[in-house]
């Protein structure tokens, strides 16, 4: 009825379109209605079983079935989250992106045959039926494609600034309009609280800013600092060799490292698995996507050349204690101020270096005795256009 009212003003070819319209959208809503359920007719138990399947597959993997297992759950070795530490086995999510797509008997046979004295000493215990190793398969298979889970909702300072401008808001109106709250001090030390608070986190926002002090991503190889530099005594440049003539340190090619693992196939720690993603990505040709670690940012400039050859200074004074890293960070926060302090502090190879023979004021205070030493700051390296340029 109340269609008729809305049309009854309408011209007559337009109320045919309208009628039109509707008797299409109808007719096309109805098709996607039967054809999902047909779709679902087809067989209604196959969705429920694999669902079924799968949750069972990931009780197996967590360790809650078998009730009477006498072997450590999956997830006690292939974690299903990031660590904080190196955790030498392959994560859950590294196994299921390895055989996602391949079929159960390769699966089974890296499982239940383990190649290698790492996994062999593993799986020593481990049994399991073949019917329920499927379902871990299945259950691998699906984290595959839906990625780990995330992780629980966290209070962000986003969040913490947006509440405490709330708090802030109503107490001001409070103050103003409502006198709501008897004592009008409450109202001011709220607002005074919520204030400071909300200048302390813009501050720490700001001085933050392009900084990333403690990062340590996880990357694509779990590749350990403290295994090649410190107890292999790789040198630095041995990896990183355009460090002394260029800007950047640069990303050592699979090819150098096939230079070791030609031999090397098994790590003491992390067994054949990472170790056979170098040899993959050599043979496959496909690059390794690492993760950057430190960046600085576009308008400022750094050389590692100037650095390393030059000034000859110890990779660990900006990159940390590097040797004694499984999982690499940055130890510094590569601010201005860190920069500018390092160049108050660092001396110069002054008298030996005849690129400084130009500067005389300097030999002749060094004579005179006037300084014992010339350090970076004295030459110039805090002058603005040096970084900024």
């Amino acid at each position: 009825m109340r269609k008729v009212v809305l049309l009854r003003h309408v011209p007559l070819n337009l109320k045919a379109f309208i009628s039109l319209l509707f008797l299409s959208i109808f007719l096309f809503t109805g098709s996607l209605v039967n054809a999902q359920s047909s779709d679902e007719e087809e067989d209604p138990a196959a969705e429920i079983h694999s669902h079924n399947d799968i949750q069972r597959g990931e009780r197996f993997f967590k360790g809650l079935l078998p009730k009477d297992r006498k072997f450590e759950s999956c997830e006690s070795c292939h974690i299903l989250s990031k660590s904080d530490t190196m955790n030498w086995n392959p994560s859950a999510m590294d196994i299921a992106t390895k055989y996602a797509g391949k079929d159960f008997a390769g699966f089974q046979s890296a499982v239940m045959q383990p190649n290698g004295t790492k996994m062999e000493a593993s799986h020593k215990d481990f049994k399991i039926e073949d019917e329920d190793l499927r379902k871990v398969k299945l259950y691998l298979d699906e984290l595959a494609k839906t990625g780990p889970p995330s992780a629980g909702p966290t209070v962000n300072q986003l969040m913490l600034f947006i509440l405490l401008g709330l708090l802030l808001t109503f107490a001001l109106l409070d103050l103003i309009f409502f006198h709501k709250i008897k004592y009008r001090i409450v109202n001011v030390v709220i607002l005074l609280v919520a204030l400071g608070l909300q200048a302390k986190m813009i501050s720490e926002a700001a001085i933050n800013l392009g900084r990333s002090q403690n990062y340590a991503p996880d990357q694509p190889i779990k590749f350990s600092h403290k295994v090649h530099a410190g107890a292999n005594k790789i040198d630095c440049k041995y990896c990183h060799s355009t460090a002394e003539y260029s800007k950047s340190a640069g990303i050592p090619a699979m090819e150098l490292c096939m230079n070791c693992h030609v031999l090397v196939r098994e790590g003491a720690r992390s067994g054949k698995f990472e170790i056979a993603k170098v040899v993959e990505a050599n043979e496959t040709k496909q690059p390794v996507t690492w993760v950057r670690l430190h960046s600085l940012p576009d308008h400022v400039f750094f050389s590692h050349a100037q650095h390393v050859s030059v000034a000859k200074v110890d990779c660990k004074q900006c990159h940390g204690d590097v040797a004694n890293m499984d999982i690499m960070k940055q130890t510094s926060d590569l601010s201005m101020g860190w920069c500018i302090n390092c160049h108050r502090q660092t001396k110069v190879n002054f008298k030996d270096n005849h690129y400084y023979d130009n500067y005389m004021k300097l030999h002749d205070e060094v004579k005179a005795g006037k300084i014992d030493t010339v350090r970076a700051v004295n030459i110039g390296a805090n002058d603005c256009m040096r970084c900024h340029y």
